[in-house]
């Protein structure tokens, strides 16, 4: 069998994102909170954020956080988005990025809801 390849370039990190949010929009609970969502205008984004963490680019400056705070994000959406991003990471790569996307994934989603959790805007 062939060894699945590393998140090592930026090409297969916009290939993560595209297969991911194609993944997660199929899902009908959380599909509502990325309704006004351009994929296309926002890959670039979503691309330069992940090569900042996976490849240590520079190029990200925004704050991801506040950029996502005003969505309509509920709890049980944490599990929803972690899932399917865990599954399309194991499905289509594997070494030491993979890893490090996975980790960084689980943190993402623990600070988000605790963030918004304080905030008062999910319980």
């Amino acid at each position: 069998m062939k060894a699945l390849p590393d998140i090592d370039t930026k090409e297969r990190i916009e290939q993560m994102m595209r297969s991911f949010y194609a993944s997660l929009l199929t899902n009908e609970d959380i599909k509502p909170v990325f309704a006004n969502t351009d994929f296309e205008k926002h890959m670039p984004q979503m691309t330069a954020f992940w090569s900042f963490i996976l490849l240590d680019e520079e190029g990200y400056k925004s704050n991801v956080f506040d950029k996502h705070a005003d969505l309509p994000i509920k709890k049980e959406h944490f599990a929803i988005w972690l899932k399917h991003f865990e599954d399309n990471i194991k499905n289509q790569f594997s070494g030491p990025k993979a890893d490090l996307a996975l980790q960084r994934a689980q943190l993402i989603a623990y600070t988000f809801e605790s963030k918004l959790k304080a905030m008062g805007k999910i319980y």
